[in-house]
């Protein structure tokens, strides 16, 4: 589906769209093109009626309009005795061929760079708009290398092999038409031979077309290995593994350049194929056109003529072996743009409301399952009360994330439902849920700019005032200050500069800026000692506006101070109740609570105490 919602049902229907707005530009350097061609028919009938008529004694065969102004400039006479005119007419055409080979050139680079910034735009508008799930079917390197590599060999087709394609057709028509003005008989030669090499050409292209497709595949493949080796570099390192992923990449690197050489042996084998035709085409003219000049058949200025027409000629049909050859790439780049095009968006607004979502969230009777495995929910029913914390506890697998991900309309329950304010999610635009709700991830992802440029991420407008009081919220404005630079300190890729825990406080920091209604933290603590931990958790209570608070996390300090608790055990609510019930109850809370005073994490007396005092 495109931006405008609508889905390509061919390759034709999908290039219309992506030309709009350029087309105009292909079409200008078209025309230049075709003028281009005809002012190159013309020097060839200048050299013939200078040799055979000016310098010879044969009469003049000129179209009536030339053959008019030859008589008012005097002739053949005037011409033979002013030959640097013939020479001014020579110049003067192919001084007008060379300003349309420039004005082809600048509306064809305009046309194709219009075409590339709309295609772009397109591809990544939609993109950002697809739902999680087709992400996670489609590697991130394929899907660049289909927005970068693929989106290149179209736009090469179209402003290359397309545009010369149809060059080449007028090109061969005007060449033929003259020839045969020249010699029939000598015509049939090029005649006879372009089926051939256009047969030739179309068996090529059929036999091609699959090798370009799994070229393309494995070189998406090939981009994957490598994004991921990029982007999980550090636990490459950290467990050593350079060797065996080094070994992982010549792999595909290895069938990828296998692949390419078969294609470069087709293509070796279809230009030698190409230049053995045409050099039997030349031979068999330059043969039959001695003999016919031996005979009086044909004279010497039509003869230089003609082999003129058919080297101009030689070259439109042997390009159309590299026309077709770029066709079967640009087919297979097609596919491969269209499949993310169609692919559909997530759906939009139903009921147009664009007010913040507030109340108690109910998750009723929820079960969801992912496209493969097993339901990771399972009738899941409970509330988190508005202006409330709610934590959320569980083994991993338990299903915590996946209630986040239904919270934010990532995906939708396939049974029951999740309501916000007694609003079904399913009935609410999808991007007025996420205006609504703020996350905070295990692992947040930051921006390679400076700690306030991801702080005030999401808002047009901040000063330095609230990025420091969202900060202090999060206790990094102490951590901040203390770098060299402050907060303009450039944390890197993925914030590759800064530690587990000053990571999770700027994302923290980040999400209490957007000042969302509900905001859930994913495990966001995990990385933070338990004092900073607390000291965090009292901050958020102290702020003015309160959001209302889930809180995912395995550590029972974390939660043992939330209102409401609720325990997780293979996608099912086993428990649920304060810290002080649970702890009582004896079941899995408590079990997870002694498991973590055993590992020096807590007692619970201790943890009893915290949670009176609050």
């Amino acid at each position: 589906m495109t931006d405008q919602g609508q889905a390509f049902k061919g390759r034709a229907d999908m290039l219309r769209h992506l030309l709009r707005g350029s087309k105009r530009f292909f079409a200008a350097g078209i025309a230049l093109g075709w003028l281009m061609s005809l002012l190159s028919m013309i020097t060839p009938r200048v050299i013939t009626y200078t040799v055979d008529t000016v310098l010879g004694q044969e009469a003049a065969d000129l179209p009536g309009i030339v053959r008019a102004w030859v008589d008012a400039a005097g002739g053949a006479a005037y011409f033979r005795q002013h030959l640097y005119v013939v020479a001014l007419i020579v110049i003067t055409v192919e001084l007008l061929a060379l300003c349309c080979r420039w004005g082809f050139r600048m509306m064809n680079a305009r046309g194709q760079e219009r075409f590339l910034r709309r295609t772009r735009r397109l591809l990544y508008h939609h993109i950002i708009r697809l739902p999680l799930e087709w992400h996670n079917r489609n590697h991130t390197g394929d899907i660049i290398q289909r927005c970068t590599s693929d989106v290149e060999t179209l736009r090469a087709f179209l402003a290359d092999q397309l545009v010369t394609l149809i060059r080449v057709a007028v090109q061969i028509v005007l060449s033929l038409y003259f020839m045969i003005t020249l010699s029939p008989t000598l015509s049939l030669i090029p005649a006879a031979f372009i089926p051939v090499i256009i047969l030739f050409s179309f068996y090529f292209h059929k036999h091609i077309e699959k090798n370009f497709k799994a070229v393309d595949e494995k070189e998406g493949e090939l981009s994957a290995v490598a994004q991921e080796n990029l982007t999980g570099v550090r636990v490459v390192r950290a467990f050593g593994r350079e060797q065996y992923e080094r070994e992982r990449f010549e792999k595909t690197n290895t069938v990828y350049t296998g692949l390419w050489d078969k294609v470069m042996r087709l293509l070796a084998a279809f230009w030698a194929s190409g230049d053995a035709i045409s050099c039997l085409q030349r031979l068999l003219i330059l043969t039959v056109g001695c003999v016919l000049c031996v005979r009086d058949q044909l004279t010497v200025g039509r003869f230089i003529a003609f082999i003129s027409y058919s080297a101009m000629l030689e070259w439109p049909v042997r390009s159309l072996g590299r026309v077709i050859s770029g066709m079967s790439r640009a087919g297979v780049s097609i596919d491969r743009i269209k499949y993310i095009l169609n692919s559909a968006e997530e759906t939009q607004a139903v009921d147009g409301s664009g007010e913040p979502l507030t109340g108690d969230i109910v998750f009723d009777h929820v079960s969801f399952g992912y496209a493969e495995g097993e339901k990771a929910l399972r009738d899941v029913s409970f509330t988190a009360r508005e202006g409330q914390v709610t934590g959320i506890l569980g083994t991993t697998g338990s299903g915590k994330s996946t209630l986040m991900y239904l919270l934010c309309r990532l995906y939708d329950p396939t049974e029951g439902s999740v309501r916000i304010g007694g609003r079904d999610l399913r009935d609410v635009d999808r991007f007025l849920v996420r205006r609504s709700v703020g996350i905070v991830q295990q692992e947040p992802f930051l921006f390679s700019r400076s700690i306030a440029d991801n702080i005030a991420m999401g808002r047009d407008h901040t000063d330095m005032d609230e990025i420091r009081a969202a900060a202090k919220v999060a206790m990094l404005d102490e951590t901040a200050m203390k770098f060299a630079k402050g907060y303009e300190t450039e944390v890197g890729e993925r914030g590759v500069s800064l530690s587990g825990g000053q990571k999770q406080r700027t994302a923290i920091a980040q999400a209490l800026m957007l000042e969302r209604p509900i905001l859930l933290l994913d495990d966001s603590l995990s990385a933070v000692d338990t004092r900073t931990d607390m000291e965090i958790r009292r901050a958020m209570d102290g702020m003015e506006r309160k959001p209302t608070r889930i809180i995912i996390s395995h550590r029972i300090t974390t939660l043992m101070s939330a209102d409401h608790i609720v325990v997780m055990d293979r996608g099912r609510v086993v428990e649920e109740g304060s810290h002080e019930e649970l702890f009582n109850k004896g079941g899995m809370y408590r079990r997870i609570c002694d498991m973590q005073m055993l590992a020096g994490e807590g007692e619970p007396s201790g943890l009893r105490k915290e949670g009176a005092e609050r």
